[in-house]
């Protein structure tokens, strides 16, 4: 007997115009007829049209259904699952209509709750945004995510900063992983994930079936070298194009190097001619929001030449196939590239110099007092050890700090440009700062498995006795960060600038009516506690 079919997903909003929306859900069943029934009484309808997503796949480190019981997915499977994408029309700028989607498969047909959509907010139009990154499936999503919702309710978009999931390719991330704290889920109110300790489980909550999210790519949404065994093996074996070229010549180059399909696959994004969905501007009410393809590999900064590292590859690997090739940059913002002389003729543009305010949105961070801001984003200058005999001894990596592509090239052309706040993650922390001619820095990524702040006594861990000298403590770039300005935690030395907690989790919203942006905290250890509103600042 055929079971019921079921969805994967509900759905969720995708790249609104001034009559339209896409409506976007998954199912890991082919299905006959997948539509949308929206308006007053829902009684029109929108029919959709369905893909595969080509890169999806579990393997033995997959958290979801039998895998801990039986290894089921001892290597990389490919696992089926399809994607439905309806556009719905007709819709009046302003007005909010109710709608359902509903798939039919073999075994009958399954439809979701009924929630609501609305198309492109014209300017002059209220908002309220969330601004988020980092989630990675780590522990305090779920709960971020509820208290959201339980705090502000509604909010009419979702500006994501990378690092959707940890290993893009894995579908069980994306959709269900057995832990319970999964990206649709966290995102769609399903949630069921328990934080250790606590006898509390957060659910996530109703966010993106309402409102149409905005990401761009971090270091986790690029997979690497296909083939290696595993999934993680697979994320973490990228190497430049430049090299795969080399090692591999023309044909399959992106299996050989690096790709982001399974990101571009998911989301329906505005796109540029340049860089497509990579990097690309929109408007949204009386905002003019530019994403930016700005993320390197991570690698450890350890030191003890037992892993490929961002100062030095593994001792024990002489052969360039196996090397990882330092934090590599995987699409240039260096002066005269393709994405910076896109990105001037957009800062150019009437849309971006008309608009209210003017937002940039990037992974890694222009200034931090995280760990990942260190060294600088500038290819990797390689050196070589050999001895006497010719044979490779060590390999390790410089990165010059005035050749670092963000401060030097990106920066100035943002002042320029005047751009009031730049919004960026990478680091797992919340902290912002104010550049001397008014910009806003903010990032606010505190979901889980925080890697600290470089500030007080905690420092980097930076390699000593090398060419370049590498900032252990503070912004490497010499802003001081900003304060809290309402309820600042307190530490040994008073008011702290930052959250980097595996406790505390932070998340900020933008009210385009007061151009105010609210960052708030909550400790996820001690559930009855009120969500606190801890800083606020206006971009004017």
């Amino acid at each position: 007997m055929t079971s019921a079919p079921k969805l994967l997903t509900d759905p969720f909003l995708q790249l609104p115009t001034e009559t339209s929306v896409q409506v976007v859900w998954f199912t890991e069943f082919v299905g006959s007829q997948h539509t949308v029934t929206y308006g007053e009484n829902l009684n029109q309808t929108a029919v959709a049209t369905t893909s595969k997503l080509s890169r999806t796949r579990e393997d033995y480190q997959s958290r979801v259904g039998n895998q801990t019981q039986n290894e089921q997915y001892s290597q990389p499977v490919m696992r089926h699952i399809w994607r439905h994408e309806a556009c719905v029309t007709g819709l009046t700028p302003g007005e909010r209509v109710p709608y359902q989607v509903k798939s039919v498969g073999d075994g009958g047909s399954v439809s979701s709750k009924v929630f609501t959509l609305a198309p492109l907010p014209q300017a002059g139009t209220p908002l309220k945004i969330l601004l988020t990154s980092d989630h990675q499936i780590k522990p305090m999503v779920a709960a971020n995510l509820q208290k959201v919702v339980e705090t502000v309710g509604r909010v009419d978009a979702v500006w994501f900063a990378g690092d959707l999931v940890n290993i893009s390719d894995r579908a069980s991330e994306w959709f269900d992983d057995d832990r319970g704290n999964a990206f649709f889920p966290c995102l769609q109110g399903y949630a069921h994930y328990k934080m250790e300790g606590v006898n509390t489980v957060y659910t996530g909550g109703e966010i993106i079936q309402h409102a149409p999210m905005y990401t761009c790519i971090g270091n986790h949404e690029v997979m690497g070298r296909v083939n290696r065994g595993s999934l993680n093996e697979e994320f973490d074996s990228t190497i430049p194009r430049s090299v795969a070229l080399k090692l591999y010549g023309e044909q399959s180059l992106k299996d050989n190097s690096f790709n982001t399909d399974t990101y571009e696959e998911i989301f329906t994004l505005p796109q540029s001619k340049e860089g497509g969905k990579t990097y690309y501007a929109v408007s949204f009410g009386d905002v003019r929001l530019v994403v930016l393809y700005v993320t390197n590999m991570w690698r450890t900064p350890r030191l003890d030449g037992l892993a490929r590292g961002r100062y030095q590859e593994q001792q024990s690997s002489p052969t360039p196939e196996n090397w990882g090739y330092g934090q590599h940059i995987y699409e240039p913002i260096t002066k005269g590239s393709t994405q910076y002389n896109w990105l001037a003729q957009e800062l150019n543009s009437t849309e971006f110099k008309r608009a209210k305010y003017k937002v940039v949105m990037l992974h890694h961070p222009p200034h931090t007092l995280g760990g990942n801001i260190v060294p600088a984003y500038t290819d990797p200058v390689q050196i070589i050890e050999r001895d006497e005999d010719g044979n490779i001894k060590a390999v390790r990596y410089e990165y010059p700090k005035d050749a670092d592509y963000i401060i030097r090239d990106l920066i100035p052309l943002l002042e320029a440009a005047k751009v009031q706040l730049v919004f960026y993650g990478h680091s797992h922390l919340w902290n912002r700062f104010r550049s001397q001619s008014g910009m806003h820095f903010l990032e606010t990524s505190n979901v889980g498995n925080s890697y600290g702040a470089a500030w007080d006594d905690h420092k980097r861990e930076v390699p000593i006795g090398y060419k370049e000298d590498y900032t252990e403590l503070g912004d490497p770039y010499g802003l001081d960060p900003v304060v809290p300005t309402i309820a600042p935690l307190l530490g040994e030395n008073g008011a702290m600038p930052y959250i980097a907690s595996n406790d505390i989790t932070a998340f900020s919203i933008f009210d385009t009516g007061t151009g105010a942006i609210a960052s708030y905290r909550f400790d996820t250890n001690k559930p009855a506690a009120e969500v606190v509103k801890f800083d606020e600042f206006e971009l004017t």
